[in-house]
């Protein structure tokens, strides 16, 4: 459908004499797309979502900002409120949407760059407020006034807006973040289009707008948290967790691949929960090749999926997909949990907060109230992790530490190579 508006847009409305100039650029522009998203690995999937979403907001800045310069190249008049509240309001969501998903790109690729803006964090509550307040009056003015200077101090507060907006958010909720951003790129692309006229970016746009804010708010359904409380900056952060240095050192029972095979060969129910930690380590092949290999066995395995797992929607769902993991193998929050009572053993792959206990008896965890797998109602719990840090959210999980769960230390897909190498054995 979209190459047919495009093809529609170019033999019915375009001028010959621009089709060459347009297909260069369309040309190019696809070409960098696609040599950028070739040269990303899955893991960095989230990451490349939010910059591409930053730059649909930029976009949005651009078109409104060259409309306003020269009105009459799109068949505008700056005297119709109408046109300029649409360039406006267009303007400022891109604005948002640019920086709010730059930042939401820092803190999930991490690096030196988002320390510095960690204890700007803190204040970005009050900053936002205020920059939120004085847009409103330079909208306004706007709005009587469209000039260039009006609306370039109305963008740079847009753009202070969605750096303050998205700096107090991290932890469990930045799957949201993310999401919520992919809504705002796509209402940034359908006020412009009112602004131009262009029923194509108006139904593009309210499209990809609904369906984002829609799954934003079932996502946090499935976490049991706000809406608005964690699109507006309060959501769960690492300024909540203790300091990693002050937390105590507990006893834990570290395992092996061997005896993570022991316990696998003489399970008859199995549940595999995978995590971040999957991702990092791309293990899903290894992971598949494990699975199998118990299969052949008569052992009964299955997937668990959490609705925020990994670092945005369904990106678990994908690197399993990947893999050639069946889809009914893999089962959602709510079908699995009453079954972990029954199951043998389950095997988590660095999913510390989707697992966390303490999501459900710790009034005072930024996780409590989200919806966790029941992984320590298993019989015996086997944890691959790089090592006993916390989760993203920085909450420390006390599942590491039952009676019923051994560790196993190292890299994911190092570790199912191992286990599959063991089974294989014996």
């Amino acid at each position: 459908s979209m190459a047919l508006s495009v093809g529609g847009l170019f033999l019915l409305v375009l001028p010959a004499s621009s089709y060459l100039r347009l297909t260069l650029g369309i040309t190019m522009a696809s070409g960098i797309g696609a040599w950028i998203a070739l040269r990303t690995p899955m893991i960095a999937l989230p990451q490349l979502m939010a910059a591409f979403h930053s730059l649909v907001g930029l976009a949005a800045v651009c078109v409104a900002g060259a409309a306003l310069l020269a009105p009459e190249l799109f068949g505008l008049s700056l005297q119709a409120g109408g046109q300029v509240l649409e360039m406006g309001l267009g303007a400022a969501v891109g604005g948002v949407t640019f920086t709010g998903s730059l930042v939401a790109f820092l803190k999930l690729q991490g690096g030196p760059l988002l320390k510095t803006l960690e204890p700007l964090g803190q204040r970005a509550l009050l900053l936002r407020n205020v920059s939120g307040l004085v847009w409103g009056i330079f909208f306004l003015i706007f709005l009587a006034m469209p000039t260039g200077l009006t609306f370039l101090l109305m963008t740079l507060l847009s753009l202070g807006m969605g750096l303050f907006l998205v700096l107090p958010i991290g932890g469990a909720d930045m799957p949201v973040v993310v999401s919520m951003l992919n809504s705002y790129s796509g209402w940034a692309a359908c006020g412009i289009g009112f602004t131009l006229s262009n029923s194509l970016l108006i139904i593009v746009g309210a499209l990809v707008g609904a369906s984002g804010a829609i799954l934003s708010y079932i996502m946090c359904q499935g976490m049991n948290r706000s809406f608005l409380k964690v699109i507006l900056g309060g959501g769960s952060g690492p300024s909540l967790s203790a300091d990693p240095a002050s937390q105590e050192v507990k006893p834990f029972k570290k395992g092996s691949p061997e005896e993570a095979a022991f316990f696998l060969a003489h399970a008859q129910q199995v549940v595999v929960i995978p995590g971040y930690g999957m991702a990092v380590a791309q293990a899903q092949h290894a992971l598949k090749e494990m699975v199998d290999v118990l299969r052949q066995t008569g052992v009964t395995v299955r997937f668990a999926i959490h609705p925020v797992a990994g670092r945005m929607p369904g990106h678990m769902n994908v690197l399993l997909a990947e893999a050639g993991v069946a889809y009914d193998d893999v089962l959602e929050l709510e079908d699995i949990n009453s079954d972990f009572p029954q199951t043998d053993v389950a095997f988590v792959i660095g999913a510390n907060d989707i697992t966390n206990p303490s999501a459900k008896t710790d009034p005072q965890s930024p996780l409590f109230g989200m919806p966790v797998l029941d992984v320590e109602r298993a019989k015996t719990t086997l944890f691959i992790k790089r090592s006993m840090g916390s989760g993203y959210a920085g909450v420390d999980n006390p599942l590491f530490y039952q009676d019923s769960t051994f560790m196993l230390l190292g890299d994911a897909k190092h570790v199912c190579e191992a286990v599959t190498k063991s089974l294989r054995q014996n």
